[in-house]
């Protein structure tokens, strides 16, 4: 299936955007992420929220997946359902790592499908940020939105080792960096120094598509 991608065009097809936020006092950033796919509301949200199909395209999820419930993605992040408002809109916390963060997830009706909206919100090391900006977290949530496209086009499930290993071939090297490059530019038009969110960026690229020591 990824043999198909045109890796810029494909990248292209999310807009992102950077906000300053706060929890208790406590200053957040914010990843936006917006697609649109050619998919009815209904379809989507069961794609979304369905414990027999997020592993389709995703990751295999055990736990409660209802309003108040426990879910635990394997190998990633956990979490608890804090609003659940179907097929409009969801939120939960997303646990990884002794962190917590806040993910909200909102479809809109829009012409020849629904619009995808994402909101990430966590609470940053200000030398983590510095580092590697809203793509750290944002081009993690660009390949999850790939591969819901590609599901969602196919009606197939995604075969997750080669969908890594599409990720360090040229091609998903060029989707890493064009979205790398979309997230730092979205960082330089919330207030960040351009080219202090170019670095972060760059590094951000490296971090996702260099193959780690065996």
């Amino acid at each position: 299936m990824t043999s198909t991608i045109d890796p810029v065009a494909t990248a292209g097809l999310v807009t992102r955007e950077v906000r300053d936020g706060e929890r208790d006092g406590t200053p957040t950033k914010i990843a936006v992420a917006r697609r649109t796919y050619a998919a009815d509301r209904d379809d989507l949200w069961d794609a979304l929220t369905s414990a027999e199909r997020l592993p389709r395209w995703f990751l295999p999820v055990s736990g409660d997946l209802t309003l108040g419930g426990r879910y635990q993605f394997e190998g990633q992040a956990g979490g608890e359902i804090q609003r659940c408002d179907a097929p409009e809109s969801f939120a939960a916390t997303w646990e990884f790592g002794g962190q917590v963060s806040w993910v909200q997830v909102a479809l809109t009706p829009a012409d020849g499908g629904t619009t995808l909206e994402l909101v990430h919100e966590a609470l940053v090391d200000p030398d983590f940020w510095t580092q590697y900006g809203p793509g750290a977290v944002g081009v993690g949530w660009d390949l999850a939105l790939l591969g819901l496209g590609l599901h969602l086009a196919t009606r197939s499930d995604n075969d997750a080792r080669e969908f890594e290993q599409w990720t360090l071939s040229p091609d998903g090297v060029e989707f890493v960096r064009a979205a790398s490059t979309d997230w730092a530019d979205a960082a330089a038009a919330s207030g960040q120094d351009p080219a202090e969110a170019r670095a972060a960026g760059e590094r951000t690229l490296a971090f996702y598509t260099t193959v780690p020591e065996s």
